[in-house]
């Protein structure tokens, strides 16, 4: 992964942005030596969006579970009036 300190990307923005369209790999922005930020691609981005979208349904799912807040078939049929 790329390094850059923050004072670089102020003074080179469009050669590192040009640089990391070409290349796709992030760069992590530090400011007084410590990591700040991290630039992506942003199709890499947009596609890291969409995945952690479709994560979060079983990911809430799990945490239900964990705090018994979940139905067996049998109570969820008659919670639902039969309807399942």
């Amino acid at each position: 992964m790329k390094v850059e300190r923050v004072t670089n990307l102020k003074r080179r923005a469009t050669q590192i942005l040009g640089e990391l369209r070409m290349s796709k790999e992030p760069v992590m922005i530090t400011e007084h030596g410590r990591p700040s930020a991290y630039l992506v691609d942003i199709d890499d981005y947009e596609f890291m969006q969409r995945r952690l979208a479709l994560l979060e349904g079983p990911s809430r799912g799990e945490r239900a579970l964990q705090e018994g807040r979940s139905l067996d078939h049998q109570a969820a049929r008659k919670a639902s009036g039969g309807a399942l």
